[in-house]
């Protein structure tokens, strides 16, 4: 950690020099070949204190373009197991700054959340935000079909863990956290402005990352739940609602069927044009996929019997 350690005193020491009213918080941005995404995400971040890209050996300009924006990169090498990119970097690197806040390379923090941001981090009282996610697809931004999602992306250094919902993981699975949630150890409360949110480079790219998602899900609901999960709950967060009726929902015949009809039918998806059908459908089919996956496991259990 000694030359990371170096590069990171470096990129702080200019940032000093440049400008002393950067928003004092540490992102993290956890990335694998997002040269399209990141430069949108990155020329956001210039105001910010520091910004680690944890990379998985990306193959294209990635890495090029984080540093060409002064964020300091640091590679992942996933071997298994837990914990994943996220929380590794939380657990591993020298943060500078009492908040941390998590990004993705298709999210993008506008100047009103920023502003936002400045003021509830001066709050003694609260140790974490959610922020909601106002999710663009298809170029068009998608208001209908139950598409807003809550995630606690805002904590206090040392006061937010992510959830663990299965220690014996692979990279087939993804090498981040996929519906892990993190829990804060203390008070939280809701900001009002979005997270802006990019959700599709490419149809492919959305379909081979959400192939290990299911390969992930389909693991977590045939297993017992971990000591660290956060329970499912219908009068909990909307994490634990939405993880509650999910897990009722995939024991229903046709789910996957029924899905789409509340998602693009009843919570009018369908106001969102084709967008909004092929979002739908997605997650139904993505449901689809982990239904069948789990009876895949479930076969090759009992063959092995």
């Amino acid at each position: 950690m000694d030359k990371i350690e170096e590069k990171i005193e470096e990129v702080r020491n200019s940032a000093n020099s440049v400008s002393s009213g950067r928003l004092p918080v540490s992102v993290i941005l956890a990335v694998r070949n997002e040269a399209k995404n990141l430069p949108r995400c990155l020329n956001a971040l210039r105001g910010v204190g520091e910004v680690f890209v944890i990379d998985s050996q990306s193959t294209d300009e990635t890495v090029e373009i984080a540093r060409s924006h002064e964020a300091t990169v640091v590679q992942f090498h996933y071997q298994g197991g837990w914990p994943k990119k996220r929380q590794w970097a939380m657990d591993t690197l020298p943060i500078a700054h009492d908040w941390i806040l998590l990004i993705d390379a298709d999210e993008v923090l506008t100047p009103e959340l920023t502003e936002e941001i400045r003021t509830a981090i001066q709050n003694p009282a609260i140790d974490g935000y959610y922020i909601m996610l106002r999710t663009w697809f298809l170029g068009r931004a998608l208001r209908h079909g139950d598409v807003a999602l809550w995630k606690l992306s805002l904590f206090r250094r040392g006061k937010g863990q992510y959830e663990c919902r299965l220690k014996d993981q692979d990279a087939s699975m993804a090498d981040m956290e996929v519906h892990e949630h993190v829990v804060v150890e203390g008070a939280t409360a809701k900001l009002r402005n979005p997270l802006v949110h990019h959700n599709v480079e490419s149809l492919s790219r959305y379909i081979q990352k959400h192939d290990e998602y299911s390969n992930w899900e389909s693991r977590v609901l045939l297993q017992r739940a971990e000591d660290k999960e956060l329970p499912p709950s219908l009068f909990g967060t909307q994490a634990q609602r939405r993880r509650w009726l999910k897990r009722k929902l995939f024991a229903v015949p046709g789910s996957p069927v029924l899905l789409f009809l509340y998602r693009y039918v009843v919570r009018f998806g369908f106001l969102d044009g084709v967008p909004g059908l092929i979002y739908c459908g997605f997650q139904a089919v993505q449901m689809f996929h982990t239904k069948a996956k789990i009876y895949e496991l479930k076969t090759r259990t009992e063959d092995k019997n």
